[in-house]
């Protein structure tokens, strides 16, 4: 699936079931021959952001992750990007 994306697609996995709460995904978005590789580990605080020109790592990194896999983040420079989903401060 990750090699047959086009400009502006993406994937999604998400772990659902089990007494898992909050949101825990990886997603994927294809666009100008770059792989942007985003997750999340249960809360906003928690998601992060990189980049990649390689499909070879980012299917890695997929993998690992459907896998459960501890190292699955490494290779990759990491952004904590929680701020941009944290709700308006209230008036």
């Amino acid at each position: 699936m990750l090699a047959g994306l086009a400009h502006g697609d993406h994937l999604i996995l998400e772990r659902q079931g089990d007494g898992v709460a909050g949101d825990w995904y990886v997603q994927v978005l294809y666009r100008d021959d770059t792989y942007q590789l985003e997750h999340r580990d249960g809360v906003p605080a928690e998601h992060y952001q990189t980049r990649s020109g390689s499909r070879e790592d980012v299917l890695r990194a997929l993998l690992g992750w459907a896998g459960g896999e501890r190292t699955w983040r490494e290779g990759f420079a990491w952004e904590n990007i929680g701020a941009w989903f944290a709700p308006p401060d209230a008036p």
